[in-house]
């Protein structure tokens, strides 16, 4: 990757970002926009130190905690990655071996575990109106322990996925963009086609689609957001993507036509997600304990699925969009049709076609995760990103 360390401290001079300092991350909606190109300019820069052997650690010492209530390959590495770049040990909290179990407290928990933690990661996707709750009251309660004297360090908390927005991944997508485009300048009026594709699973989160929706408007993009009927997302959410285009000069439009979103797209992302309605139902199911009606549900919403088996990305699709090149993108796994399923959201030969930009396009996560806990943890990014290149302190001693 060809980049210039004095060109991004140049771009991160110019940004007003000193608010990330000793603040938590939970929706990209919550910062600003010099918050947001300061968090890509320091992934960047950590990416350049690591890739010239030159050692991006500002910690000797201290814990990463990471809750994950949902699996996860590509994010539960990405997150310990970002600690280890940054000199953290990495600790799970697992849930079945604490004393939760035992009548513990979120807020005793909370405490519990940040004695000597610097940043506590959640993933918690499953269920509407939970996660983002959740992973608040775990940020008030460490800002109480803290205040009270109990922790004397304060740990901020990094929305690894919750059931509004998955803000590392839609970060990571869109600084893959950036690269892929030649710079953030190029992406005004670029049209990016957010749809829903068919998965033979049910119950996927809705924080990808609507992350993507949230943040693309932001940079004066043409997002149009594609989903058969009864597929709809947070309307809160699509309100959010709304202003953003018009504040930013960009587009936001809904069909429900897969081949008008590919249309003329520069840029598309067809992802299996379940029914907003459907995920708010599941949750108060199982708030309920109705586990019966939870299987009545969920073959209802796999039939459900079945009808729309055509909205895949296929060949044919692809030849609809900008010169038949369009860049597509994946959050992964994605459901390969022929590959890791029967029929799913994409032809095995446009995966296939695409392999090596998705996997470049996950590589930015653990950067942009780690560029999150850099600017909550240092107050001069400038100063301290120019100290570790003037110490040259190498990383791997050949």
């Amino acid at each position: 990757m060809n980049m210039d360390f004095n060109k991004l401290m140049e771009t991160l001079k110019g940004l007003d970002c000193e608010n990330l300092y000793h603040d938590d991350f939970f929706l990209t909606w919550d910062k600003t926009q010099d918050e947001l190109e300061a968090i890509f300019t320091v992934a960047d820069t950590l990416r350049y130190l690591r890739e010239n052997n030159i050692s991006p650690k500002i910690f000797d010492s201290g814990l990463g905690i990471s809750l994950f209530r949902d699996n996860s390959t590509r994010t539960r590495f990405s997150f310990a990655s970002a600690c280890n770049l940054l000199g953290l040990e990495i600790q799970d909290l697992d849930e079945g071996k604490s004393q939760i179990a035992h009548g513990e407290t979120v807020k005793e928990t909370s405490n519990m575990i940040s004695f000597m933690a610097d940043v506590i990661g959640i993933r918690d996707d499953m269920y509407i109106g939970k996660g983002h709750t959740y992973q608040k009251s775990v940020a008030e309660y460490v800002e109480e322990g803290y205040k009270d004297g109990v922790l004397n360090q304060r740990p901020t908390i990094v929305n690894l996925q919750c059931d509004i927005d998955h803000p590392t991944q839609s970060m990571a997508d869109m600084l893959h963009i950036i690269h892929e485009f030649g710079g953030v300048e190029n992406l005004k009026g670029k049209k990016i086609a957010m749809t829903w594709a068919y998965s033979p699973s049910y119950g996927k989160p809705l924080s990808v689609p609507q992350g993507v929706i949230a943040l693309m408007t932001r940079f004066g993009m043409d997002v149009t957001l594609a989903h058969p009927e009864g597929y709809e997302v947070m309307s809160e959410v699509e309100e959010v993507a709304r202003k953003n285009a018009e504040q930013y000069g960009g587009k936001f439009t809904k069909t429900n036509s897969m081949e008008e979103a590919f249309k003329d797209a520069d840029i598309v992302y067809p992802k299996s997600w379940a029914p907003f309605a459907a995920m708010e139902e599941r949750t108060n199911l199982y708030g309920e304990g109705k586990h019966k009606e939870i299987e009545e549900l969920e073959k209802k919403l796999l039939k459900q699925n079945a009808e729309h088996t055509d909205w895949a990305c296929t060949e044919e699709m692809m030849k609809l969009t900008k010169d038949g090149k369009a860049l597509y993108l994946h959050c992964l796994p994605a459901d390969i049709t022929g590959v890791s399923c029967e029929t799913g959201e994409v032809d095995a030969s446009v995966f296939d076609r695409y392999r090596i930009p998705l996997y470049k396009e996950a590589s930015y996560k653990p950067y942009i995760i780690a560029a999150m806990i850099f600017l909550q943890k240092v107050k001069n990014p400038e100063e301290t990103l120019q100290k570790l290149l003037d110490q040259n302190k190498a990383r791997l001693i050949r």
